[in-house]
């Protein structure tokens, strides 16, 4: 594949991806999100499903979360572009395939896909070797947070037009942030054009989540302090809404387990579905 390990995805990107492959494998019809395209990106060794993080039992509740998060985000850029929203906006895009699932909706938007250098590099060489390409409506943002990079000042270089609103994604980002840098993203979005949405994850703090999920949440989290990246913050739905009110959104609502569970897991007999108060969504609107 790439011989430049620092710069392909992150474990926990990966991890993603590959849960979201494993959705189509091991879960029964209707599939949420029908996604293996990241699988083909990441290209892993044959023995991959054994890893103890692709147990099909042990992460039933992980992937249905991951999934549904990925299906509601689409649902809401099918109806933010019916609007008339016409930029598309991904913070930490990671191995995000919405470009390449859904190119007949993508082709009507400008898709921007925020990312740190390294892997974005690696993802545009690899979409090209698999003969997805880069169309010009996707445009790659790279961003060195860690260099102190604006992503807003990266965006409008890219071609963002600040005069018009857009639909701006986060998904599991906001718990490796501090409050603070939290806040500040909310205040940079909340300053978008009026009509501009954003939807992003957040999670609860690990007491409060199922008591099937709460083992896992907290191998993750030991997990992440030891690689570096610990996790920082943990908000409650009341504490998440309100930060978006105070950074300026006129609107901001908690979108729940319950909720999406409801919304696409009905009916299914195979018990499946996202675990409560794990993480969950915020949606705001300027």
């Amino acid at each position: 594949m790439n011989d430049k390990q620092d710069a392909a995805p992150d474990s926990t990107a990966a991890r993603v991806a590959l849960w979201r492959a494993l959705h189509v494998e091991a879960d029964s019809l209707p599939h949420v999100l029908d996604d293996t395209i990241g699988l083909k990106l990441l290209a892993p060794d044959e023995g991959w499903r054994a890893r103890g993080d692709m147990d099909p039992q042990f992460t039933r509740p992980f992937r249905a979360s991951i999934v549904a998060r990925a299906r509601f985000i689409e649902d809401l850029v099918v109806e933010q572009a019916a609007r008339g929203v016409s930029q598309y906006v991904i913070l930490g895009a990671g191995l995000d395939t919405f470009a390449q699932r859904r190119p007949e909706l993508a082709s009507l938007l400008k898709v921007f896909e925020v990312d740190p250098p390294g892997p974005q590099a690696w993802k545009r060489e690899r979409l090209i070797e698999l003969g997805f390409g880069v169309p010009d409506w996707l445009r790659f943002v790279p961003v060195d947070f860690e260099a102190g990079g604006s992503w807003r000042d990266e965006l409008v270089s890219a071609g963002f037009d600040e005069s018009k609103p857009a639909i701006v994604v986060s998904t599991g980002v906001s718990m490796y942030l501090t409050r603070e840098a939290n806040a500040a993203t909310l205040r940079e979005v909340a300053a978008l054009a009026p009509g501009s949405t954003l939807a992003m994850t957040f999670l609860l703090p690990l007491e409060l989540a199922d008591p099937e999920v709460r083992p896992g949440l907290e191998m993750a989290e030991k997990g992440a302090r030891a690689s570096g990246t610990p996790f920082l913050s943990f908000f409650t739905p009341p504490d998440i809404q309100a930060l978006a009110r105070e950074a300026g959104f006129k609107e901001a609502r908690h979108v729940s387990a319950a909720d999406l569970t409801q919304r696409y897991f009905q009916g299914r007999t195979d018990g499946l579905r996202p675990p409560n108060n794990a993480e969950e969504l915020l949606v705001a609107h300027t």
